[in-house]
């Protein structure tokens, strides 16, 4: 790789080249990613941040390319970070949505990555997150994030978003699922795709009745009806985002948000440093000795870790 210099001034001048390669550095850890990360981040806080979450076979993508398309229509640049399940083989995505999203991949206006979650159960990693940083500093209006689609556990997607929007589709229950997953809290917008379908009208009911079961709150997420596969219905979702934007910037709300992403970022930074830091060759050896009487069960859990810590301790005084 460059030089973080150049490779910083080729970022600032609008090559997607180098903006590829310094995602690529943040992605696999790679020794210059904190300093790169450090020299753009004045420059993060622009874009507008959107998360397109729901269960797998919702629509997600096909959603994302055509409200991709209608910001493009706008004249909005637009970065899409599209997380898909991680290879247990290789630690890379495994499905590759810049190949489900032929029709915007060739847009200058667009930039699109595929990143896998590497474990993540909230369906978007911390590497994800930090390329919307990337990207937001890139100058890209919109950062859209897409995650897996695990159906119960999407809910680190209301940490890295300003706007998120739930996807669900007629079959299946997902209304009542939706609720049991906890997609009901976290949810701006919801959009029932795939309307076009046996039992759309019925699923849509369903899920505005049960959004009548919450309690009053500031903002009442609205219901939408969307074919995206055939564009429908996305110029009223284009609306209530463009709604709820407006929302969050009374009262101090999105500054707020923001503010409250950048200490949960750096308390989770601070937590992986210390994991690092604590797991040294000396800290190994005290776990595979304790182990050792693992069949005796002469040390408890408990007493291997007051071992750990002691020792953790003693070397962080020197």
């Amino acid at each position: 790789m460059k030089s973080s210099p150049a490779l910083i001034a080729e970022f600032f001048s609008g090559s997607r080249r180098a903006l590829s390669k310094i995602i690529s550095a943040v992605e696999n850890e790679q020794t210059s990613a904190p300093e790169l990360l450090d020299v753009i981040y004045p420059k993060v806080g622009r874009a507008y941040r959107l998360g397109i979450t729901g269960p797998p076979g919702a629509g997600k993508s096909s959603l994302v390319d055509e409200l991709a398309k209608l910001l493009r229509k706008n004249e909005y640049t637009v970065g899409i970070v599209a997380v898909d399940p991680t290879s247990p083989f290789t630690g890379g995505a495994l499905l590759g949505d810049r190949v489900r999203m032929n029709d915007i991949s060739t847009d200058p206006g667009v930039f699109i990555r595929s990143m896998a979650t590497r474990g993540s159960l909230g369906g978007l990693s911390q590497k994800a997150r930090e390329a919307g940083d990337v990207l937001d500093a890139f100058g890209k209006d919109f950062v859209i994030y897409e995650t897996v689609g695990v159906g119960q556990s999407e809910l680190e997607i209301v940490e890295a978003a300003d706007t998120v929007i739930v996807v669900l589709v007629p079959e299946s229950g997902d209304a009542v699922q939706a609720m049991k997953a906890g997609l009901m809290e976290i949810a701006d917008i919801f959009v029932m795709n795939k309307s076009d379908r046996e039992g759309a009208g019925r699923a849509l009911n369903e899920l505005q009745a049960i959004l009548h079961l919450r309690p009053n709150a500031a903002w009442n997420p609205p219901v939408l009806s969307t074919v995206a596969s055939q564009g429908k219905g996305l110029e009223e979702l284009w609306e209530k985002i463009r709604s709820h934007r407006a929302f969050n910037e009374q009262d101090g709300r999105l500054q707020t948000k923001r503010r409250d992403r950048l200490e949960k970022t750096v308390r989770e930074l601070v937590s992986r440093q210390l994991k690092q830091e604590f797991w040294d060759e000396e800290a190994q050896r005290i776990l595979r000795e304790s182990l050792a009487h693992f069949q005796d069960r002469l040390l408890s859990p408990h007493r291997i870790v007051e071992e750990l810590m002691k020792k953790y301790r003693a070397t962080i005084r020197k």
